[in-house]
């Protein structure tokens, strides 16, 4: 008798992440897998960090992918950068950046917090503030906030971090390969992100890039990184041309991330950022012409991460169980202080296109109606459509 298997749904996802896969990176994941040292997966590797650099925009030798998801990311940058008594600053205005401080506090930091809005992106003066009061090693913050939609602006948080010597940890979880980031321009020292997201393949590998200034920093500790697993001096070494062994790295995950990274490649990186402006902008278009609202003001919006306040009276849970059952739709509903509030509504990598857009409007627009609230959805999709073709 033959086993039982797992039918599981094929999804329309447009949440958070993860976002849909281009079918050639599912294509990748069933290349045969081979050992963690053979020499055909060494170039693997190689290649892996050769197309992240193009990704990051930097020339950073320390450049690769972590095991594990987008946490490990985050706290490889946290635990290799930071070691006990040193003064750090992180800057919490969402959830993640929260999370950013929960793990700067692990290493028993002399940490200090900016508090900002939720929805609003930091307030570059809160900072030189800081700056002028303290004398900080590094200061953490949250380039796209996946759980509010807000893109903080960097020009001014490079020129303070510059001025003041003070090195740069950045999280790009939901702006790495959907968003501008230029790691060697903006001088940021150690940078994370994760694979699901706008780079397009399945969860369980974090990019990182280290400058060559945070390695050196990792190696001229006072004590030793507190994670094993996650120590830079410890990984380069397996990525680098030393090739000595670290950890089993996943060789199927590799292969997806590789395609995926070909596919930006191809696409590149500014058609890339275009794809994903044009689509946003429609998808904003249609939801304003409904009658519904964003969150986060126009000049501060993420455009890989759409947040909409849920309006009064329509129940959130019920919203999304209605879209998940009914169109296989999966959207975010809001985390933290947001819960409750607004939807999170993902355009990132293969996700991000004008069928979505306008299948997301239309969708929306059932749900509501359903809960007694109605919208036009005429003119949303006129307002899209036209956004589209402009």
């Amino acid at each position: 008798m033959a086993a039982n298997r797992i039918e599981l749904p094929k999804r329309k996802l447009m949440g958070p992440g993860p976002l849909e896969i281009h079918p050639r990176v599912y294509q990748a994941l069933t290349s045969p897998v081979i050992g963690y040292l053979d020499p055909d997966y060494l170039k693997i590797l190689d290649q892996v960090g050769e197309k992240l650099r193009m990704v990051f925009q930097t020339r950073n030798r320390a450049t690769n992918a972590m095991p594990g998801t987008g946490t490990s990311g985050m706290e490889a940058c946290v635990a290799n950068l930071i070691e006990p008594g040193d003064k750090v600053l992180v800057c919490v205005h969402g959830y993640f950046g929260d999370r950013l401080r929960q793990m700067v506090e692990r290493q028993d930091a002399q940490m200090s917090v900016i508090e900002g809005e939720w929805g609003k992106p930091i307030d570059p003066g809160e900072i030189e503030s800081a700056f002028k009061s303290e004398a900080y090693k590094v200061l953490a913050i949250v380039h796209a906030e996946t759980s509010t939609g807000v893109l903080q602006p960097m020009d001014e948080v490079v020129r303070l971090t510059r001025e003041y010597g003070v090195m740069l940890l950045l999280d790009t979880v939901t702006s790495l390969g959907g968003v501008e980031v230029k790691m060697d321009e903006w001088g940021v020292d150690a940078a994370y992100s994760c694979s699901q997201k706008c780079i397009g393949c399945p969860p369980g590998v974090a990019p990182v890039s280290f400058s060559d200034r945070a390695v050196e920093a990792a190696r001229s500790r006072k004590q030793p990184v507190r994670s094993w697993y996650l120590d830079i001096t410890l990984l380069e070494k397996y990525w680098g041309s030393e090739r000595v062994y670290h950890h089993t790295s996943s060789s199927t995950l590799n292969y997806a991330l590789l395609e995926a990274l070909t596919l930006i490649e191809e696409e590149g990186l500014q058609n890339r950022f275009a794809r994903h402006l044009k689509n946003h902008r429609a998808l904003v278009a249609g939801v304003e012409a409904m009658g519904l609202e964003m969150l986060v003001s126009p000049e501060h919006r993420l455009p890989t991460l759409n947040t909409i306040r849920i309006p009064q009276g329509v129940d959130d849970v019920k919203a999304r169980s209605y879209l998940l059952e009914t169109f296989d739709l999966e959207i975010g509903g809001g985390l933290g202080a947001l819960k409750g509030k607004v939807w999170r509504v993902g355009q990132m990598g293969y996700s991000s296109s004008a069928e979505n857009v306008l299948f997301f409007l239309s969708a929306i627009n059932r749900a509501l109606s359903l809960q007694g609230h109605q919208t036009d959805l005429a003119s949303g999709t006129q307002a899209a459509m036209s956004a589209l073709d402009a």
